[in-house]
This record gives structure tokens, sequence and C-alpha cells, in this order.
């Protein structure tokens, strides 16, 4: 007689799948929308940190509005989640990006480099962050399709370097109805605001001090961007004007030590003896550097003027005479410009002038 079967017992089991041996093995339970996406969400960071999710995102937003024992306590809480907050959702929804798009031609020049920096710092102690881009040399060429893609990004405001664009970013800058700051220049008609001073009355400036000191032979080594071609023009005009005349050599840009050394070279195998004006201190540094190399004297056989007083300049044997420009007042005027605006406050005057000063060594 045949027994039936025993009954089969079935319970709620964990689904299975088999392995190639014919053993089953447990199918992975579904993870949650919170695991598979592998995103922290703001809320979370506030449970941590023991906050509301509005302080965790004034901490992120607008850190001067949260006392430093707060950010403290917010920051480790998003260090040690990894948070990484959505800013697209939030310029989305509040049509601020928290961003600010710099515009400079290079870093290799300490000059933009620095003052980039110090733009940077202030803003992000606002809770904004920089966006960078390196227009190159000639500036124009690039910079409209810099700008171009900068905007489509939407910043919510722009620092530019030279007030020369072509007429096609000045129509973009000026659609674009954000705050603008043009910087290291100055202009009659700004996009929107500027910080610099006139690189024209600069070279005048330094023609009218070297012909006071009784030079009366003249050179301009000077890369060939825009702002230095106008001071050596500023300079060339007014020794001419004086009487006198310039020979004139223009470099590539960014300039350095070596191309000072190889032009002075050439001028000094042509019987130039005189005083030179170089549009940066590395080209001035080139040109002591090689004068001496071929045992001449500085200041005797060769004088030398640069321009941006960095550093070094002080601190070379013999020390050198610069054109020094405030670069630690042009970014923070920089600064308050953009920061003004994004506050909803004016900035005036709208065109600052910084000026600048000739520094008088032993180059000289």
């Amino acid at each position: 007689m045949n027994r039936p079967d025993p009954p089969k017992h079935t319970t709620a089991a964990t689904p299975t799948t088999e392995e190639p041996s014919g053993l089953p093995i447990p199918l992975k339970p579904k993870r949650s929308a919170r695991a598979s996406s592998g995103r922290v969400t703001l809320n979370e960071v506030a449970r941590r940190a023991g906050v509301s999710p509005m302080t965790v995102s004034r901490v992120i937003n607008q850190p001067a509005t949260v006392s430093p024992e707060v950010q403290k306590i917010v920051r480790a809480a998003i260090d040690e989640l990894g948070y990484v907050p959505n800013l697209l959702a939030g310029a989305l929804a509040s049509s601020k990006t928290r961003l600010v798009a710099a515009i400079v031609p290079t870093l290799a020049h300490m000059m933009f480099a620095s003052t980039v920096q110090i733009v940077a710092d202030r803003l992000a102690a606002e809770g904004y962050q920089v966006l960078l881009g390196l227009s190159g040399y000639p500036e124009t060429v690039r910079e409209e399709e810099l700008i171009r893609a900068m905007l489509s990004r939407v910043p919510d405001a722009l620092y530019l370097t030279g007030t020369f664009h072509s007429a096609a970013t000045r129509r973009q800058l000026k659609a674009a109805n954000i705050p603008i700051v043009e910087t290291w220049d100055l202009s009659r008609r700004p996009i929107d605001m500027a910080v610099g001073f006139s690189h024209t009355v600069v070279g005048e400036a330094v023609a009218h001090f070297l012909l006071t000191k009784g030079y009366d032979r003249f050179a301009t080594i000077s890369a060939g961007d825009e702002r230095a071609l106008m001071r050596r023009d500023g300079f060339a005009r007014t020794v001419e004007r004086l009487g006198a005349s310039s020979i004139d050599i223009v470099t590539p840009a960014p300039t350095n030590v070596p191309m000072g050394r190889q032009e002075i070279g050439r001028l000094i195998d042509q019987g130039f003896r005189g005083a030179v004006f170089c549009s940066s201190d590395a080209l001035a540094l080139g040109v002591v550097t090689e004068t001496l190399a071929r045992g001449m004297k500085v200041p005797e056989d060769i004088a030398v003027i640069g321009f941006g007083d960095f550093d070094y300049a002080g601190n070379t044997s013999p020390r050198l005479s610069s054109v020094l420009v405030d670069r630690q007042r042009v970014a923070d005027l920089a600064a308050d410009a953009l920061l003004a605006r994004l506050a909803g406050r004016t900035f005036s005057p709208k065109v600052v002038d910084v000026g600048f000063r000739i520094v008088d060594r032993e180059t000289t």
C-alpha cells in the first residue's frame, strides 16, 4: 500500500536561488533608497549634530550668521558623514548658485595669483565659492568663449582682469545683469564696477622719474599684453615729448627672468647704455643678472626699474627699483564691491583708482 507523501511545511522563508552546485543561497534583501543612492541628507547631518536643518543650511551658505562653536559641531558632522551639499537644488529654488566666476590671464604671475586668492578667501567667508578661469594671452582672444562658458554656470557675480573686452563680450556681460568688477585697470565706461589704476600714467611717471635722475638714453622691455603696452606707450611718448627717444622691445607674456637676460644682452651687444623700464620685476631681475654677469655696473652702465614690487625686489643685490601697486587693496576693494552688490547694497564710487608708487632703490 502506498503511503502518501508527508505534507510539506510552508514557512515565510527568504527567497532563494541556486548555485551551480544546486545548493540554495539566500538572495540579498533590497536596500533602502538611502543605501542605494549612498547620498547623505542634510537632515541626517542635522540629527548627528543635534541642530535644526536650517542651522546646517546656514553653516553651509551663510557661515557668518552662525556662532563658531555651532559651525565646528556641524562641520564635524559633515566630515564624519561625508555630506556633500546639493548646491544645484538650492540654486534652482533660490536662483542663487553661491558661485562667483573669476577670470585672470595666468596664475604664473604672482600679481594675479595673490589677488584672486585674497578675493576667494573673502568670498568664502561669506559662503561663496570661486570658479576660476584662465584667459591666457592675448586675453581678448579666449575671453569671449570663456565668459560664455562661465555665464552658462549661472554665477552670482563676476571678477574680471582688465577692461579690454570685445563688443560681443560686453554685450554678454551687460545682458548677464549680475554684479561685475573689473580689476587692474580703469575705465570711463565700466561694465559695472572697476578697481585699478592707469597704466598710461604709470609709464609717464616712470619716464619723468628717470629723466629727473639725468638719464638720457632709454629702452623698454615689455610683455605684449594690453596693460603692459599701455605702460610702454605712456613711457615712450613722455620721453619723446621731452626730447629723448626709447628703444622698444616686446616679449611674449607672461614674462620671466631669462627673457630679461636675453633682451638686455642683445641691447648691450648693440652698444646700448642707459635706463631700462621693464613691464615686470621678473624682466628687470633678468636685466640686472645679465648686466652683472658681463662685468658691467648697475646702475652706472645699465639702470633698470621693474613693475610690481614683489617680495624679492627689495632683497636682490643690488636692490631692484620698481612700481608698487597695493595688491591687497585691489583685492579687498574688489571683494567689497562684489559683496556689497550681492547683499543688495550699492558700492560707491563705481570706479576706484588705487594709484601706485615708484620705489627708488639701488638699480636706478
